[in-house]
């Protein structure tokens, strides 16, 4: 059965990730790419790498006809993606890729994102998107709301440690480098490649980065008391990709035991051989987590290392493994590509 798809946010950088995902989907046809700022483009004029691909030239989101659409992505930053899917008809299943709908607290969602949220209702209604954790929730949703790219690193790795009780939940310390494709496609000063290349900075230092509040919400619903880690990004010098060393204090066997049970069947994550530590080249463009156990030198210590590429297994790969079970379609569809390397 195919499925009309369309892209609200197709010149950004998700969206084009989602437009190279679907193009492999067996299933899922591009009807309508909206981005207001470029309307009226092909979008070989906004994306040259997307030239070889027959899709329809971009449109403000207004003028989609929802009646042609079974299911919408949105790909709009916070605050404008909320004021655009309340306005979308409640016949279009969504999957939003912003900040709006992953915290249920209106005022966490205040607090993180500094203004009310505009469509409450909606928030109580959507689904978070950690595809492996949420799966029978999101078949059944009509929204769901994708995760933080660093939000979803950190709690592949944590989510089945607290839940088995096999770490000191007072003692999480997260440090995570993502790469520079993490902060969107919009001008930023900092991101020049005369200041960014060869060389390395933490942000939001200190407990102060918006994906923390995905952590408070998720961990400590999981371990049934409050859970507050500490946790520390940075910006790397490379595209894409998120490489997040996780310090944790257990013990080495049942900290690799839990994760092995947590994924041994799934399709996109992988616990790696003992002592192995993953890499964000060997996950590049692809769905695949990656992640590695290793004891540290102090006893009843572990370092856990996941890796994943923040713009497919974080965001737009996510999107479509969700959008694929909330369709009623494999999982892994359009999904499989291996990583590019080198």
């Amino acid at each position: 059965m195919s499925h009309n798809i369309a892209i609200i946010g197709a010149s950004g950088y998700t969206g084009a990730e989602l437009i190279r995902l679907i193009a492999t989907h067996p299933s899922f046809k591009i009807k309508a790419l909206a981005a207001n700022s470029k309307a009226g483009l092909p979008l070989a004029k906004v994306f040259p790498h997307l030239r070889h691909l027959d899709l329809p030239d971009l449109v403000t989101w207004e003028q989609i006809d929802f009646d042609q659409i079974d299911l919408c992505f949105c790909a709009l930053p916070h605050k404008t993606s909320q004021e655009v899917i309340s306005k979308l008809p409640k016949s279009v299943k969504i999957v939003d890729l912003s900040a709006d709908f992953r915290l249920r607290d209106p005022e966490a969602y205040e607090k993180w994102y500094g203004n009310p949220h505009s469509a409450v209702e909606m928030q109580g209604e959507a689904v978070y998107g950690l595809t492996e954790f949420y799966r029978d929730e999101i078949a059944k949703a009509r929204l769901v709301a994708g995760t933080g790219c660093n939000a979803a690193t950190g709690q592949f790795i944590l989510r089945p440690l607290i839940a088995d009780q096999v770490i000191d939940l007072d003692e999480i310390i997260l440090d995570l480098q993502c790469g520079v494709s993490g902060a969107g496609r919009s001008l930023k000063e900092n991101l020049l490649h005369a200041e960014l290349s060869e060389g390395s900075n933490a942000y939001a230092v200190g407990g102060t980065h918006r994906h923390l509040g995905e952590f408070d919400q998720e961990f400590s619903a999981i371990a049934g008391r409050e859970v507050k880690i500490q946790f520390t990004p940075h910006l790397g010098p490379f595209n894409r990709g998120i490489l997040a060393t996780c310090y944790v204090k257990g013990e080495l066997a049942e900290v690799e035991a839990s994760l092995r049970k947590a994924y041994a069947e799934e399709p996109f994550v992988e616990v790696l051989e003992a002592g192995e530590t993953p890499s964000t080249h060997h996950v590049r463009g692809s769905n695949f987590c990656h992640i590695g156990v290793v004891a540290d030198r102090l006893p009843g210590r572990v370092i856990v290392v996941a890796a994943l590429d923040n713009l497919t297994k974080g965001s737009s790969g996510q999107a479509l493994q969700n959008a694929n079970l909330m369709l009623g379609e494999e999982e892994t569809a359009g999904l499989m590509l291996a990583p590019c390397f080198p």
